[in-house]
């Protein structure tokens, strides 16, 4: 070994290492980083080796082969389910299965085409959900493609039943399959990315603690780099400053950064082109926190005038035939729910009556879309006396502690719960009932979060834009986090719910909701 490597290995053996979890890169001290590693020509952590993009490729070839499982499964059904030997004799079918094999590059190509093998990479939070549309579209026109050609070429002769069966199977099991294939392949150590962040102020905080929120992202935040940072707050626990952004390209180097997002930084307009461009060439990722971002929603279109992009917003009100497609969704949604759910009902019912005294239901007055008050119901979690007791386990509120928001309340193992009543909070049993007053017209399946009064009168101005819909019995704050979003971001939430809704993020945000009443009950996932 080299003297300089006998140097540089040493160097690093001597810097303060952070106890870290798998795949989460080790900080180190900031002056003693910039003593070690201030030459750029040194690589302590990277030192001279190709920088390999193991996320993407993880991932997509995962998904490439639970679509090749899938469509496979899916043929193989289908044959077995309507194959009529008297119709087309085995050596038709043998070659009806002998075409779909040497096709099966083709269907991969196409869903490489729709996008479906590198969204992962692109955004961290997408899912299955997101590729409904994409995957019914190539499912449609490869069956039907396929349909033809076999019949065109004479290699069978196709039913069209049995083309039907196929389309139906293939659209079922790509979507589950892939859902499995992401379920392991983000808990693989190879799915986490490290990722930097240029700006330490309020922007550059926030979005690290959401990062740190959110480990199913796969991303590893390794500090941020800012010449003037504001102080840190006290949940970004380890991450520190590892320098000012001119350092961007070393830090990209020293520690295999593959991600580089800018968020409000304190440097110029040029200076921040500058730094975007001098990684341009290092391979990483580069995302911008956008300005205004409070009022960028998923529904927005980029367009451009003469070059220069232009982000358009969507319409600020729900027309009526959108507030009519809501209201339906919510009636047959609902009164499904509560249809199948009717055994459920009495069996927590009886419970409840054994496991203390009083009423089945809690009613709680709560502000409605128009201003208008109305009555929530829950199933009873707690004792009858538990407004009586609120004065006693007050100073428990966890919004108190740590710079904490009191406009909320929450008190962690409240002594008011009853036994019956943690098992039903632990999985939002509780919250059932609100499905009356769904059909009631009262609240939404999914809208903004329904706020007490008390909660209510601390928002003004713009705010009060989230009552221009119903309140819901689920919405992003639940799915993004529940109580570990502050009042004020959860406000912002809801304006940008209301301002951008459309109905497939309502559906969207549905099936959302039941991994994030598992993942915050300490399920990463």
């Amino acid at each position: 070994m080299s003297e300089q490597s006998l140097t540089e290995d040493s160097a690093l053996r001597s810097l303060p290492m952070v106890p870290t979890t798998a795949g989460e890169a080790a900080l180190v001290d900031e002056s003693l980083l910039t003593e070690v590693v201030g030459d750029p020509s040194l690589s302590l952590l990277g030192r001279e080796t190709a920088r390999l993009k193991t996320r993407n490729w993880v991932v997509s070839r995962s998904l490439a082969l639970a679509d090749v499982l899938a469509l496979n499964a899916a043929l193989l059904v289908s044959e077995l389910l309507l194959s009529d030997s008297s119709k087309i004799g085995a050596i038709d079918a043998r070659m009806e299965v002998l075409f779909f094999l040497l096709t099966l590059p083709v269907w991969l190509f196409g869903a490489k085409l729709y996008g479906l093998y590198g969204r992962d990479e692109e955004r961290w939070d997408h899912s299955t959900l997101d590729e409904i549309m994409p995957i019914l579209h190539l499912v449609t026109l490869g069956t039907w493609l396929s349909f033809g050609s076999v019949w065109l070429l004479g290699f069978g002769h196709p039913e069209l039943s049995k083309a039907f069966v196929f389309w139906a199977l293939a659209m079922a099991f790509m979507l589950g399959a892939r859902t499995v294939a992401r379920f392991f392949s983000r808990r693989s150590v190879l799915y986490i990315q490290n990722a930097v962040i240029v700006g330490a102020g309020d922007v550059g905080q926030l979005l690290a603690r959401k990062l740190l929120q959110h480990p199913e992202y796969g991303v590893n935040v390794v500090g941020f780099l800012d010449d003037m940072p504001k102080e840190r707050d006290d949940e970004l626990g380890w991450l520190t400053v590892l320098g000012s952004p001119d350092r961007l390209p070393h830090v990209v180097r020293q520690f295999d950064v593959e991600r580089v997002i800018v968020a409000f930084s304190n440097e110029s307009h040029e200076s921040t082109l500058e730094l975007i461009r001098s990684v341009r060439d290092l391979d990483v990722r580069i995302d911008l926190v956008p300005r205004l971002f409070e009022v960028v929603g998923p529904s927005v279109s980029v367009h451009s005038v003469g070059g220069l992009p232009l982000v358009g917003l969507p319409n600020l009100h729900l027309s009526r035939v959108h507030r009519f497609i809501k209201r339906t969704v919510d009636l047959v949604l609902a009164g499904v729910g509560l249809l199948l759910l009717a055994p459920t009902f009495i069996v927590i019912a009886l419970l409840i009556k054994r496991g203390s005294k009083g009423p089945v239901f809690f009613e709680q007055v709560r502000m409605g879309a128009g201003e208008r008050t109305f009555q929530m119901l829950k199933f009873r979690t707690m004792t009858v006396d538990a407004d009586d007791r609120k004065h006693e386990v007050a100073h428990l509120n966890k919004h108190l502690n740590n710079g904490g928001d009191p406009r909320m309340f929450k008190v962690p193992d409240d002594p008011r719960v009853t036994p019956i009543g943690r098992f039903l909070r632990r999985y939002s049993l509780d919250e059932l009932p609100q499905l009356i007053n769904v059909v009631r017209g009262e609240m939404t399946l999914v809208g903004p979060r329904p706020l007490i009064l008390d909660e209510d009168r601390h928002i003004t101005e713009w705010g009060r834009r989230r009552l221009d819909l119903k309140p819901g019995m689920t919405g992003p704050w639940q799915v993004l986090g529940r109580n570990d979003i502050p009042f004020a971001e959860m406000v912002k939430l809801d304006y940008l719910y209301v301002t951008d809704w459309s109905l497939w993020r309502d559906l969207k945000l549905i099936f959302q909701t039941f991994p994030a009443i598992l993942r915050s009950r300490s399920v990463v996932y």
